[in-house]
């Protein structure tokens, strides 16, 4: 999950002393607190983060007029990034859906793989979605027609989806233009090229493995999970004609295209070629943004897939406004427990915990490689963002790269190996647990046994085949 935290909360916001063993002792209790309230006594996630939240801060020494700043600031900023994406991604899903697209979609996939290997389509179409595109987003665009797929084939559900959050994983966590990897490279001196080379090269059997072939393993264990109706049934208008082919690859691969140009034109920028004021630079800062290239997509699907089909059958308006609405309010009870989530991470930081065990581990002498991952663990452990955890980790062992002076394909290889730690041991502070787990009908136990295991495998096999070639090349 893409969050980004602010640095401080409050420049005199100061914590009463506690020793660092009594601050890991807080965390360890509050997060079995938080389990025991949502598995056990069935309290609704939103209410047990936030509750648990505050007494956390209270406990760890946050003074008492600070708490809930330190709550709300983390809430807000979780939700200011994940709202707009989840809003617009699922009005972009629904509209695929309803108009019949993700059906088309799925019948060319079915026809080009066959029926055995549509977990193996659907985790391949993620693998290529999730490339430019956040997690979140990109997921909520491809649940529809996974939805469609698993409806159509029978079986467990959680066959079709859980290859798809592999992929999905193993792109947001190791490959640029995402915002942990891109950040740690930046950072550690790395040129963003050769992490991508690199991260292609360890990602690729890393997620074959640890992302696909595991991800069934693990299906095998729920054969009867039905498709969830969080989003509504597809409900598709037989009168209707269905959308064309390439008008549903056009639909969906627009906000690709303007995400990319906003990247060519950053690294043009970046590397002198273009100036701060060159139009089509400034152009691609907005258009390129991940929430303005979804909400332009939609604005297209809207037409194309909802409107244009309908032409000469009177007014459309009040059923499309109404679409929308239902596409929206089953997302709301979503983003306000991913902001929670948000929240609760966001107490732990301000805690330091995660810099206890960091400056631990540090002090270790540990060879660099194999630190950077632990320490990456350790801040993804304690807070719970992928981004925030590559970033912190990428700044923390960026002098001793600087040190042993590191370049090329070794520096990569470095940087890929603290992406990896950064998507390890996703649990209940982490956004991203509640709002995919959320999504695909899991309960909390669930989640912990699907998103989190395959999210972990993917980190430590990543974490090892990194290693095998930074000691090849080094």
């Amino acid at each position: 999950m893409p969050i980004l935290l602010p640095a401080a909360v409050d420049d005199a916001l100061v914590l009463a002393e506690r020793p660092p063993w009594a601050l890991l002792v807080i965390a360890v209790a509050a997060i079995a607190a938080l389990l025991l309230l949502i598995i056990k006594l069935r309290l609704h996630a939103f209410f047990a983060l936030i509750i648990i939240s505050v007494l956390t801060a209270l406990a760890a020494g946050i003074g008492v007029a600070d708490v809930m700043i330190v709550v709300i600031a983390g809430f807000s900023t979780t939700v200011g990034t994940v709202a707009l994406l989840v809003g617009f991604g699922a009005v972009l899903g629904r509209l695929v859906e309803i108009s019949g697209g993700a059906q088309v979609l799925a019948d060319a996939m079915l026809r080009r793989f066959g029926e055995k290997r549509a977990p193996l389509a659907l985790a391949v179409a993620s693998l290529f979605y999730a490339f430019p595109i956040f997690l979140d987003a990109g997921f909520i665009v491809m649940l529809p027609i996974i939805y469609t797929v698993a409806r159509r084939l029978g079986g467990s559900f959680m066959l079709y989806v859980l290859p798809s959050i592999g992929a999905f994983l193993m792109m947001h966590a190791l490959t640029p233009p995402h915002p942990g990897p891109t950040a740690a490279a930046t950072v550690m001196g790395a040129d963003v090229g050769m992490v991508v080379l690199v991260a292609l090269l360890v990602g690729l059997p890393t997620w074959y493995l640890a992302g696909y072939r595991l991800s069934l393993v693990i299906a095998r264990r729920y054969p009867n999970m039905p498709v969830p109706t969080l989003l509504g049934e597809a409900d598709v208008d037989a009168d209707i004609p269905r959308p064309g082919f390439w008008t549903i690859i056009f639909v969906l691969l627009l906000p690709l295209a303007l995400i990319f140009y906003n990247t060519l034109f950053t690294t043009l920028e970046a590397s002198g070629t273009v100036s701060d004021d060159n139009v089509l630079f400034q152009v691609s800062r907005l258009i390129g943004n991940t929430s303005v290239a979804l909400l332009i997509a939609a604005l297209f699907a809207m037409y194309l897939l909802y409107l244009r089909p309908r032409r000469g059958r009177g007014s459309v308006g009040g059923a499309l406004e109404d679409l929308v609405d239902n596409a929206l309010a089953p997302v709301c009870s979503i983003i306000l427990i991913t902001g929670a989530g948000g929240a609760f991470g966001r107490v732990l930081t301000e805690t330091g915990i995660g810099t206890i065990i960091a400056d631990g581990l540090d002090a270790l002498g540990l060879p660099v490689i194999l630190a950077g991952f632990l320490v990456a663990v350790a801040f993804r452990v304690a807070q719970g963002s992928a981004t925030v955890a590559a970033t912190t980790a990428g700044s923390i062992m960026a002098p001793a790269v600087v040190e042993l002076g590191l370049s090329g394909v070794g520096l990569a290889a470095i940087v890929v190996a603290i992406c990896a730690g950064s998507i390890t041991f996703s649990h209940v502070n982490d956004s991203g647990f509640w709002l995919i787990g959320k999504f695909c009908g899991f309960d909390t136990l669930t989640t912990l046994k699907t998103w989190s295991v395959v999210g972990t495998a993917i980190g430590f096999m990543a974490f090892g085949l990194a290693w095998v070639l930074y000691i090849i090349v080094a």
